[in-house]
């Protein structure tokens, strides 16, 4: 890599070389407009009653049609238009979530049900990505510590697994002789992490349920932390004592680790984490840049989770 970088930072650098070299040509995609792109991921959106919370940030919501265009779910392309293009055959309903593990009370549970029996809450967040842009986003869901009271997790349970459905026939990036990666999608969280208030399981964004290139039907949010952590179109949720692995970690074990934190005094490998650049907002030079808050901006809520942690070594 030269020594230059570029201040805008290129949507294949998340990518590991090797996957990179072989990524699919969709040059087509790219000639849609952005509504077009929209609307492909809308058919199935639905009005959501949502009761507002505390949980809002005092900044201009990133506009809908960006935060539905401009996205990374590898499960339908490895380009930033491919999910709204790709995702037009997948099916988020009916839809179920597994929970097993080391709870007390196991179970398969309908997605409808849960959103009858658990308030549903509009969240404004902030949303950092590992690539150093950003988004502020609406979303509708309710705590994922609300689900985990549910099944009752054992005192031994440590970490929270979590795993995306595995569909080849809807999620075209799923099928065919190259994959980008290792199937299902997985990540983790510790216990006191996802059972903390801000982390949240959102099943919609600006009013709507989510559109299905955003992970619908149900997807997890935990805004302190880079977005490849908020798992998509998740099918299943695992209590356990051993540390999980997340997809990312161990398709590049060396640039990414297991707790994502956002911190603005650790650069990725090949690139700078200080500043990041707002999607949505223009300035002189293209997309508006503003310097990378420790925790993504809630170091007061979430700091404490990780006291006496050395965050270059827990990256």
């Amino acid at each position: 890599m030269p020594s230059y970088r570029p201040p805008k930072i290129a949507s294949s650098e998340i990518t590991p070389r090797q996957i990179y070299m072989h990524r699919r040509e969709f040059l087509g995609a790219a000639t849609l407009g952005a509504m077009a792109l929209y609307g492909a991921g809308k058919a199935s959106a639905a009005a959501l009653s949502a009761v507002e919370s505390k949980y809002k940030v005092d900044e201009k919501p990133t506009p809908l049609k960006d935060v539905t265009t401009y996205n990374n779910f590898y499960e339908f392309g490895l380009d930033k238009g491919d999910p709204a293009a790709n995702c037009g055959d997948f099916k988020p309903r009916p839809w179920t979530v597994k929970v097993d593990g080391m709870v007390n009370k196991p179970g398969t549970f309908d997605l409808e049900a849960l959103m009858k029996e658990f308030p549903i809450e509009e969240r404004t967040y902030r949303m950092r990505c590992v690539e150093a842009w950003s988004m502020v986003i609406p979303w509708d869901g309710f705590p994922l510590a609300s689900l985990l009271d549910k099944v009752e997790p054992l005192g031994s349970a440590k970490y929270v697994a979590f795993e995306t459905v595995v569909r080849p026939d809807e999620m075209p990036g799923q099928k065919g002789f190259f994959q980008s990666l290792d199937w299902p999608y997985v990540e983790g969280l510790r216990l006191d992490e996802a059972r903390h208030p801000l982390t949240l399981l959102a099943i919609g964004l600006y009013g709507e349920t989510l559109p299905n290139q955003n992970g619908a039907p149900i997807r997890l949010v935990v805004p302190w932390k880079y977005g490849f952590k908020g798992i998509k179109s998740i099918v299943r949720i695992t209590l356990t004592d051993q540390q999980p692995k997340n997809t990312w970690q161990v398709t590049n074990p060396q640039e990414y680790g297991f707790y994502a934190n956002v911190n603005p005094a650790v650069d990725h490998p090949r690139w700078s984490q200080a500043s990041e650049r707002r999607i949505g907002e223009s300035g002189f030079f293209g997309a508006s840049r503003r310097p990378t808050l420790p925790f993504n901006g809630y170091a007061d809520e979430v700091a404490s989770l990780y006291a006496g942690m050395d965050l270059k070594a827990n990256f």
